[in-house]
């Protein structure tokens, strides 16, 4: 299988995506929101790209969610922090989210055959769907306003952590990929720390949310794949 990661969505092309499975990655914080909301009960998440585009796709009973440079969207419900997604808040509910780089990663991969969306919090999940497909990898993290973003480098090398310990098959990647999983098994045992340490982190360090860095940092807690299906993100049901 061939596991190839891209640094940022500027990055991205979409002929890079045909007839692969797309990861999609943004750990602070677009991925782990969804991850968790999907937990908590949300009946589907929808990306839209702009605020524009997330009010067009507004219905009754919907929970409008989302941010720009690291703030809540005026009118919203809800914000982009994972905390904010309880099952109070959205169980059995339509989630419309639109974030500054996240949904925009996801709407880059939608030429794949299969599109997920990980964070640290469901990194081997998505890991053992992604060799469950059995479709080579493409790896896209969100990245900061155009930038690579480390939380989402860390995260890659811990996707492919996962997928060499579980695929039958041979795991080859391209040097970016290989970088980023050396990167992961140097920095394993300081998860939390990387996070706080990136211009991402300290950028949330600086407007309060430091809380939101330690909920994106807990390591394959939430088993579940999110999974996109026609426009909206669902819950992946195991194929084996």
């Amino acid at each position: 299988m061939q596991v190839q990661v891209i640094s940022s969505v500027k990055e991205a092309c979409s002929a890079k995506f045909t007839q692969k499975t797309a990861i999609a990655i943004d750990v602070l914080r677009a991925t782990s929101t969804i991850v968790t909301a999907l937990s908590a009960g949300a009946a589907s998440i929808v990306p839209a790209e702009t605020v524009m585009d997330a009010r067009a796709m507004q219905r009754p009973g919907d929970v409008m969610g989302g941010e720009r440079f690291c703030r809540k969207i005026a009118g919203f419900d809800l914000g982009n922090s994972p905390k904010e997604y309880s099952e109070l808040a959205v169980k059995g509910r339509r989630v419309i989210l639109t974030t500054t780089n996240g949904t925009r990663a996801i709407h880059k991969s939608m030429r794949a055959d299969y599109v997920l969306a990980a964070s640290l919090l469901n990194a081997e999940a998505c890991a053992r769907a992604a060799v469950e497909l059995k479709r080579d990898v493409v790896i896209l993290c969100a990245g900061s306003h155009d930038d690579f973003a480390i939380e989402d480098g860390l995260c890659a090398g811990l996707l492919v952590e996962h997928m060499k310990a579980i695929s039958p098959a041979p795991i080859e990647c391209d040097d970016f990929g290989f970088a980023m999983h050396a990167m992961y098994r140097e920095r394993a045992s300081r998860i939390l720390e990387t996070l706080r340490s990136g211009q991402s982190g300290r950028r949330l360090q600086k407007l309060g949310s430091k809380g939101d860095i330690d909920d994106c940092a807990n390591v394959d807690s939430l088993p579940i794949v999110p999974c996109l299906n026609g426009e909206q993100i669902i819950v992946r049901r195991s194929i084996s």
